[in-house]
């Protein structure tokens, strides 16, 4: 399997955790996708495929910012995890299938953001 940057084009080796994060051992034995010379890393399934895209370290902020907007309609038990990728799917105008904050860039983190703020503004709290 070949993985290329969409940064720089080049191919990205995979490696272990022990390498993407030497202060966490919990994550030692797992394998990830990485461009050094980009430091953008994604993690990959059991079959090495990536969870979605090699992200940059201002890519990986917009996406721990996106879980934290997107997660709690989830997690609250206002609407299923499945179900809330659903949603987000038909606001963006995305397959549900290619629908996972993986799988996006820093404009569709955005957009995430922008979105569900929006919702749960108007919604007033998470509970059913």
């Amino acid at each position: 399997m070949e993985v290329i940057c969409h940064y720089c084009n080049g191919k990205a080796e995979l490696v272990t955790g022990d390498i993407i994060y030497p202060h966490r051992t919990d994550l030692h034995s797992k394998k990830f996708w990485l461009c050094k010379p980009c430091d953008a890393y994604v993690g990959t399934y059991g079959d090495n495929r990536p969870f979605g895209i090699l992200a940059n370290k201002e890519l990986r902020q917009k996406k721990r910012a996106a879980h934290k907007t997107f997660d709690p309609l989830w997690k609250s038990g206002h609407m299923t995890r499945s179900e809330a990728y659903e949603w987000l799917s038909k606001k963006l105008g995305v397959e549900k299938e290619h629908c996972h904050i993986g799988m996006f860039n820093t404009e569709m983190c955005n957009k995430v953001i922008e979105i569900v703020s929006l919702y749960t503004k108007t919604l007033g709290s998470y509970k059913k």
